[in-house]
């Protein structure tokens, strides 16, 4: 489970820098707290910072159940899929929130798979 419990602690460190870069749009487009309207940019990295946090609370259980249950080995490969998907959503949102797609998905899928491989696995060793 070390292998799981590294991409974990990745994954917020990932969101942790992207919160980082919301604060750092906040000076450069001049947007005062608590605001988080304003500058279309900055509007961007937020909506980044927001949607990861969404995520982040299906992929960490998901990668630690099916880490468990299943294979952490597998469970750490996909879960450094979905750090790579996280920053091209990144990329690809605040370029043009229309490109954010292929970044989503990449980010998506592996979860989703983790999160029903996990409940069989389990289910599994239930029975």
């Amino acid at each position: 489970m070390e292998p799981v419990a590294i991409v974990i602690v990745l994954a917020l460190i990932e969101y942790f820098a992207f919160g980082a870069l919301v604060g750092k749009a906040r000076g450069k487009y001049g947007i005062d707290a608590p605001a988080i309207t304003g500058d279309p940019v900055f509007e961007r990295y937020y909506r980044v910072h927001q949607n990861t946090l969404e995520q982040l609370m299906i992929f960490i259980p998901a990668i630690t159940i099916y880490g468990f249950y299943g294979n952490a080995t597998y469970a750490a490969g996909l879960g450094v899929v979905f750090l790579i998907g996280r920053i091209i959503y990144l990329r690809g949102y605040v370029a043009d929130p229309k490109t954010r797609g292929t970044g989503m998905i990449i980010g998506f899928l592996p979860t989703v798979f983790m999160l029903f491989a996990g409940l069989f696995m389990a289910v599994k060793n239930l029975l």
